[in-house]
This record gives C-alpha cells, sequence and structure tokens, in this order.
C-alpha cells in the first residue's frame, strides 16, 4: 500500500484466501498513510534554482511547455507563467489541462498539435518544461535554452542533456521561480497568441470547404464537437488519424478530462477508457440517492473501435452514459499514411465493416450514422442526450485529416 501510494504507478496487490476471511478484530479501524509517509513537497536544490533563475533572467520570450505530469499542479505554473507574459503550450498527453481560450494558451505541440504551438516555442529564447518527456511525439525542441522540472528523477535529461535540469515538486519549484523571478520584464506575448490563433482558426475555416465527395472531413467533426461537447467532459480518445485530428483540431476548455494510452500506439483504448471513466465517476449523493455524473465522451476509429465492439452489450447492460464519436472511413488511415511517408505500397489497410450504428441499435444502445457535414451538430446533442451508450457514426474521408 505504502508502494502504490508513494511511488504513483501501477501496483498490484495478492491477499491469499485466509486473509480475505480473517475476521477484523472488533473497534479496529482503518490504518492510513499518516505516520508512514512523508510530506510531498520537494524542494530543488538552491544551486538548480539559481541556475533557472539566471537562465530565465536572460529571457525575453520564455515559453512554458506543460505535460500530463503538471495535471495536478497547473495553479502555481499558470501564476508564473502570468507573471511573464509567456504562453503556455502542453504535449499532447496534457491537452485539456489548460483551456485553449486562455489569452497564454498555444495548444498542442508536436505531430498532434497546432501551427500556433509551433510558432510560440520557435519565437522563443528559453523553454520551460514542466511534468513532460521529451519523446519524439511531443516535438520539444532540444535546441533552445531550457529548463526541465519533474518530480520524478529518472525523467530529467533522459533523452539528451537539458541546460537546467531541476528535480523538485512542480508547484514548489513554481513558487521559488516566481519569487525570485518578480518584477522581470518580458515581452508580453499574449497579442502574438491571439494573432496566432487568429490565422489558425482562418485556416480551419477554410478546411471546412474541404469536400472531395468520399465523406466529412475531419475538421468538420470537430468543430461540431466544439460547439458541442459539455464543459466538463471526460474524452477518452483512441489511437490513430481520429486522434491525430482531435489534438489539432478539438480546443479544450480547461475544464475537461482527456484520456489517451500515451504514445504507445494501443489502437482499441478509447471505448474501454470510456467504460473505465463511467465506472469511476458515479457519485451517489447519500441523502437523496442521485447520482452526479460527469459527461464521459469516447472517440475512436472504426479500427479501434473494431478491437473491442463487443463492449456496446456490457455497456448497455449497466447503462453507461458513454456519447461515442466514431469516424468510418473502412480503412487505418494512419497506417497507410505512414506507409505512403515511407515510400512503400498501401498494403492489406483496408476495412470491411458493418453498419456501426445499426449494430449498437441492435445492441440496444442509440446508433446515428451520419453522411452530411449539415447533421453533424444535431446527431451529437441527440447522442448527448441519450440516457446510455449512443455512437455517432461519421463516415469520413481518410484523407481530409
Amino acid at each position: 500500500m505504502k508502494s502504490a501510494t508513494q511511488n504513483q504507478n501501477v501496483a498490484h496487490l495478492i491477499f491469499p484466501d485466509d486473509v480475505q476471511t480473517a475476521p477484523a478484530a472488533d473497534g479496529v479501524s482503518a490504518g492510513s498513510p499518516r505516520g508512514r509517509i512523508g510530506a510531498t513537497g520537494i524542494a530543488p536544490a538552491e544551486a538548480a534554482l539559481q541556475a533557472a533563475t539566471e537562465l530565465l533572467r536572460a529571457a525575453k520570450r520564455p515559453v512554458f511547455i506543460v505535460g500530463h505530469g503538471a495535471r495536478f499542479d497547473m495553479e502555481g505554473m499558470l501564476t508564473l507563467a502570468e507573471s511573464l507574459h509567456a504562453p503556455v503550450l502542453t504535449t499532447f498527453r496534457g491537452k485539456g489541462i489548460i483551456g485553449d481560450h486562455h489569452p497564454l494558451a498555444g495548444g498542442v505541440l508536436g505531430r498532434s498539435g497546432t501551427p500556433v504551438a509551433s510558432w510560440l516555442m520557435n519565437e522563443s529564447d528559453a523553454l520551460v518544461v514542466l511534468g513532460a518527456s521529451f519523446s519524439n511525439h511531443t516535438g520539444i525542441t532540444p535546441k533552445k535554452p531550457t529548463v526541465q522540472v519533474d518530480r520524478e528523477r529518472t525523467q530529467l535529461a533522459r533523452f539528451h542533456a537539458i541546460d537546467v535540469p531541476v528535480w523538485g515538486d512542480l508547484a514548489v519549484t513554481c513558487r521559488s521561480l516566481g519569487e525570485r523571478l518578480a518584477g522581470h520584464a518580458t515581452v508580453d506575448q499574449r497579442e502574438d497568441v491571439a494573432a496566432r490563433w487568429s490565422l489558425w482558426r482562418e485556416e480551419k475555416r477554410q478546411r471546412l470547404t474541404d469536400d472531395r465527395g468520399r465523406g466529412i472531413s475531419s475538421v468538420a467533426i470537430f468543430e461540431a464537437l466544439n460547439q458541442s461537447a459539455p464543459e466538463n467532459a471526460i474524452i477518452a480518445v483512441d489511437v490513430g488519424n481520429n486522434t491525430y485530428s482531435f489534438g489539432r483540431y478539438f480546443e479544450a476548455s480547461g475544464r475537461q478530462s482527456v484520456l489517451m494510452s500515451g504514445y504507445l500506439g494501443s489502437i482499441g483504448f478509447g471505448y474501454p477508457a470510456a467504460m473505465g471513466a463511467w465506472a469511476a465517476t458515479q457519485v451517489q449523493d447519500r441523502w437523496n440517492g442521485r447520482f452526479y455524473r460527469r459527461p464521459v465522451l469516447a472517440i475512436t476509429g472504426d479500427g479501434g473501435f473494431g478491437q473491442y465492439p463487443w463492449e456496446v452489450n456490457t455497456a448497455v447492460k449497466y447503462g453507461m452514459n458513454i456519447t461515442h464519436l466514431l469516424l468510418h472511413n473502412d480503412e487505418l488511415g494512419k497506417i497507410s499514411k505512414e506507409q505512403r511517408a515511407g515510400g512503400w505500397d498501401v498494403w492489406q489497410t483496408h476495412l470491411t465493416n458493418p453498419n456501426i450504428a445499426e449494430f449498437v441499435s441492435n445492441c440496444g444502445g442509440l446508433g446515428i450514422r451520419v453522411t452530411e457535414k449539415a447533421g453533424l451538430t444535431e446527431a451529437i446533442q441527440r447522442a448527448l442526450a441519450f440516457d446510455g451508450p449512443a455512437t455517432v457514426e461519421v463516415m469520413t474521408d481518410a484523407e481530409l485529416v
């Protein structure tokens, strides 16, 4: 139990049968971590703090990049970023931990990201990386002066040397840096952020007109979801081009939680993850018996959903209120794209699917098939209003991602 709590990672507890059935002594209460685990607010070493302070004092256009590891420390990080007028970019795993309409938010960086984030990083003169790795998918450049902060010591400078690696709790570190950098004059980059978002949103509007007569584009799908998704939704995303498009086109509120399987490419994650999120967030009022639930959405392609389609029966059995947006193109589109990029022929990526909306309805849920862009918003809103598992199957163009 101590390992599970302290290491904040996967732990497997096994209880033999005789332990499971042994009676507890009268008057014994459950144990707790009190007295067994020290405080978690690790303060950085003075030398590391001083080096980070000096690097940032020399910067006029610093940029913050936050990953999934910063999800519980955003308040302190935002206070520091706002004091420096510095944009905040996220890795794809960090999507949603800052709302895309915050005046300093630059969106997702990397292959699943926006040109807003790329431009801001390229124009920066220093990076502050918090709770993020430097894996290829993140797109974080190693060519800028960088401060990396992480509570996991093994994550520091994992792939290459970092100018200032700082081992410490993110909230404690940001508070200390804020005190040391008080009054430091930097360029106010809010106008740059707004201008880049304006350009990107105009480009998205232009892409909305793309139509090859072979299905609906991804930008149209996520524009409709932008208009309809609840502000506090949990959104479980699968693997594939649908996921890249979600990272690129969906604008998060800042109150939504995005679940993904990491960068391992574990296709099939989306729908089962949404089921887990639904089961984990059922909160019942002890006085009136009413349930208070966060809305749960799943984003998948037909390839990902095809790994575990029978789970719809489980979702129906337990009345799981999951809204599923499925991008159907009869293809493993991401694999096709990778094959073309490698100069190879597209091989064995075609899929043969049933009418998935009818399948979901036959299982007892609500299935809606959408073939025209004009019907997207209404279909999503109808699915969100349905009390139970609902799937919006959108017939898409595999090239318009």
